[in-house]
């Protein structure tokens, strides 16, 4: 049987990450000749994240750092080294697990190495993302294609399918802690030469409030796609 592992970062989940997980769809998976691992990641949670998860049959990770970036790393770093796939997703159950072999298939048929889940390209639900951060969404999306040239249509996705040596060798380079960490791994991919594509999925409203500061981590996320304009992939350093 070939691997599968699933990769949840959270920082307080607890409304969303049992619905996360009982949503992996493990029989389809094991039809399609795959076991499912489930990692997830505590990155300081305060709530009932750790135990939910851990009832649901969940692996826990704990990444004392706070930051996505941070538990992202903490994931890669413990994934196993057997793992031919790796899915990642929020725990938030903005994301739907249920559309996780359309990532997978193209990678499982050698079409690609890494796909990423869309929602510009894909269904988002009312209310679920805000006018302004689409429009950012949309703009850093731009700017990717048109200087890296990568076939990338949501560049702050945070879905993501990866053929195992993939993140093996991507973790080696992964530098941002926050929210650009989806930027920074794209741009690096594409400076790496790994094939990319998009395939369309569901965006939920979240379960809980977000986070993200549109102006403040707009401008992290600006930051990394411009400093790795100049990065070149020797296989050495980050």
């Amino acid at each position: 049987m070939k691997i599968i592992t699933v990769v949840i970062p959270c920082f307080n989940e607890e409304k969303g990450i049992g619905k996360v997980i009982e949503a992996i769809p493990k029989d389809k998976l094991k039809a399609l000749g795959f076991n499912t691992q489930v990692l997830v990641i505590d990155n300081n949670c305060t709530d009932k994240t750790v135990e939910i998860a851990r009832s649901k049959g969940a692996t826990i990770i704990t990444e004392p750092i706070k930051g996505k970036g941070k538990a992202i790393l903490a994931a890669f770093n413990n994934i196993d080294e057997k793992t031919d796939i790796v899915v990642m997703l929020d725990g938030d159950n903005t994301y739907q697990s249920s559309e996780m072999i359309r990532l997978i298939e193209p990678i499982d048929n050698g079409f690609c190495d890494v796909v990423i889940g869309t929602r510009l390209g894909g269904k988002i639900n009312s209310g679920s993302m805000s006018f302004f951060n689409r429009i950012g969404n949309w703009s850093f999306t731009f700017l990717v294609r048109l200087a890296y040239h990568g076939s990338i249509t949501d560049v702050c996705t945070g879905y993501f399918a990866w053929k195992g040596e993939v993140v093996k060798e991507l973790s080696k380079y992964i530098l941002s802690d926050g929210f650009a960490i989806e930027m920074e791994m794209i741009t690096k991919m594409v400076r790496m030469g790994y094939q990319i594509y998009s395939v369309p999925i569901t965006y939920n409203r979240s379960e809980k409030s977000s986070s993200l500061h549109p102006v403040s981590d707009g401008a992290k996320i600006l930051g990394t796609w411009f400093r790795n304009l100049s990065w070149k992939y020797d296989g050495t350093k980050k």
